[in-house]
């Protein structure tokens, strides 16, 4: 009996702590694929906020874990210097004769003491792709995420990012 209840308790702890995330991918009808050489220009996501609470350096945090994911399939990424509009970031990008432009938006950030509290840190961002040549979209995706119950302290919401964003450029890399 014991036992059985120590299982159950370690049970409850590794599916508490566990992150998730998920993407709900636009149906586009572009089969585009991102080459190595192409050159992406990665626009700056306004900071998150939750309530009258503004997260500071959230949109850089977006735009890096961005960055660091395509950095290891492309050579020519380039990050935006501050939050543009996304048709002044578009201008900018067809200005500088870009391939790509990636622009992420943060919809929900959520930073929470979820290891006293027990309610966890949440995120939800919209990456979209725009080709440049034509201002087509060829990906647009919301990504939500949600840390676990179960945490031992100093998780955040960009600490959900990296799997996800690395997530998001299958089928176009």
């Amino acid at each position: 009996m014991k036992k059985s209840l120590f299982y159950i308790s370690f049970l409850f702890m590794v599916v508490g702590c566990a992150d998730s995330h998920n993407l709900q991918v636009s149906e586009l009808t572009s089969n585009v694929k991102v080459l190595s050489t192409d050159s992406i220009y990665i626009a700056v996501s306004e900071n998150g906020q939750y309530g009258s609470k503004n997260y500071i350096g959230s949109g850089d945090m977006l735009t890096q874990s961005i960055k660091a994911s395509l950095m290891t399939k492309l050579d020519n990424v380039v990050v935006a210097k501050e939050h543009q509009t996304y048709s002044e970031a578009l201008n900018y990008a067809k200005q500088n004769k870009f391939d790509y432009l990636v622009y992420p938006t943060i919809l929900h950030w959520e930073d929470r003491a979820t290891e006293w509290s027990g309610i966890p840190d949440k995120l939800q961002v919209k990456i979209s792709v725009t080709r440049i040549s034509d201002s087509t979209i060829i990906k647009s995706a919301v990504i939500n995420g949600k840390s676990g119950i179960f945490t031992f302290g100093g998780d955040h919401p960009q600490d959900l990012l990296p799997e996800a964003v690395n997530d998001y450029w299958q089928g176009i890399l």
